[in-house]
């Protein structure tokens, strides 16, 4: 074999570049969900240490998710120009430099702006990431490596949020993001030595116009945009509950430590489960049969937090982050075998849905719990997950494209 064949074969496994290729990818899917969703369980600390309310407060979370939401399509586009590598480990290194300012951040609008800007740049990684390794990989190793990318989403997601959840109720919200941030500079630094340079430096490169047609089909789709509306509820409504769940239980008769509601978020371990036993289960039953009763497992969840035990509320959390994980899971493939045009810009439509009901309800919820209580953060929270019922069997009632 020559060394320019070599060069262009796809990555196999049990190969040199096949172990590089998935510890990179690993380590940059725990960052970005890491550095996205690491400040969620300081929303309480944020709001007594700036003296602003529940709602303002969410907005350290909310600037980032919507701003991830606004550059995903820009980032796809901006990927064919720079290269999916360089725009992959440009998009981390610049995230590791922004966490690293949060720690000496002195007022509360430097903060937002550090994170609205770290939104931006997170949106590079999974804007690519996908077709990066559908394209790199080779087929009997794209499965393990899209598996274990997702599950470094799932375990960065909550890591990020144990770690700097405990961390800063035990050095302070300042040391805590930081040696967060530390973190994710090493392996930021990590990414950029083992991640292999793409033997294909660009696919699809398409214009302007060709980009709105493309995201036109998708809404000319009959099941398409009821998915994006799924993605924007059950998102929203799953953000809100962890969002202010803190909030309550930090005051009595609960009274947990910041410590303790971090460590809640380890109930994402079962999250991870769920999706995927959903997923089996979907392709036995089929995603009509199964993606509404999925819907309503949220839903319950949410609705068994209203009964004011700690142990309640915890099982209440971790019945609706099942359900969350579940439908989440099987909405996104669905989105995937449904769209028939521009399969990477309907993908990235459902992402911007999902990080802007992130971003709307979480904040919306946060004023909810200002003004009522838990029954407020209920009635955003539980509203979505209703509304997301009725799209589900709205969806039930669509028929396949085969049947068409």
């Amino acid at each position: 074999m020559t060394d320019e064949s070599a060069v262009s074969a796809p990555i196999r496994r049990g190969t040199p570049q096949f172990l590089r290729a998935n510890i990179a990818f690993f380590l940059a899917a725990f960052s970005v969900f890491a550095s996205l969703y690491s400040v969620q369980p300081l929303l309480p600390m944020f709001a007594q240490y700036w003296v602003r309310d529940a709602g303002t407060a969410s907005l350290a979370l909310s600037v980032t998710t919507a701003t991830m939401a606004l550059a995903l399509i820009p980032a796809s586009l901006l990927a064919d120009r720079l290269g999916r590598w360089h725009l992959i480990v440009g998009a981390l290194l610049v995230t590791a430099a922004l966490g690293s300012l949060l720690p000496v951040v002195q007022v509360w609008w430097q903060l937002l702006v550090v994170r609205t800007l770290m939104g931006f740049a997170l949106a590079g990684i999974p804007a690519v990431t996908m077709v990066y390794l559908s394209e790199e990989m080779d087929a009997e190793a794209l499965g393990f490596s899209m598996g274990l990318y997702i599950g470094g989403t799932a375990i960065g997601g909550m890591a990020g949020r144990v770690i700097s959840g405990i961390l800063s109720d035990l050095l302070g919200w300042r040391l805590g993001t930081g040696i967060l941030a530390a973190m994710i500079v090493l392996a930021a630094l990590a990414v950029a030595v083992l991640l292999p340079k793409p033997r294909i430096p660009t696919r699809d490169t398409i214009r302007l116009r060709e980009l709105w047609q493309r995201c036109r089909a998708s809404f000319s789709d009959a099941a398409l945009p009821w998915l994006f509306a799924s993605a924007f509820l059950l998102m929203g409504g799953f953000v809100t509950l962890y969002n202010y769940a803190g909030f309550r239980l930090a005051l009595p008769p609960f009274a947990l430590s910041h410590s303790a509601i971090a460590a809640i978020f380890l109930v994402y371990i079962l999250g991870s489960v769920s999706s995927t036993w959903a997923g089996g289960l979907s392709q036995r039953l089929g995603r009509r049969k199964v993606f509404w009763a999925l819907v309503a497992v949220q839903g319950l969840g949410v609705a068994i937090t209203a009964i004011p035990s700690t142990i309640v509320i915890i099982i209440g959390l971790a019945i609706a982050t099942m359900g969350f994980f579940a439908a989440h899971g099987i909405a996104s493939a669905w989105v995937t075998r449904r769209a028939r045009i521009g399969k990477a810009q309907a993908s990235a439509l459902y992402l911007v849905a999902y990080y802007l009901g992130a971003s709307i309800l979480g904040t919306l919820g946060g004023y909810a719990w200002t003004a009522w209580g838990w029954p407020g953060v209920l009635l955003v929270s539980g509203g979505a997950a209703l509304l997301a019922l009725l799209v589900a069997v709205r969806l039930a009632f669509i028929p396949p494209l085969d049947a068409i």
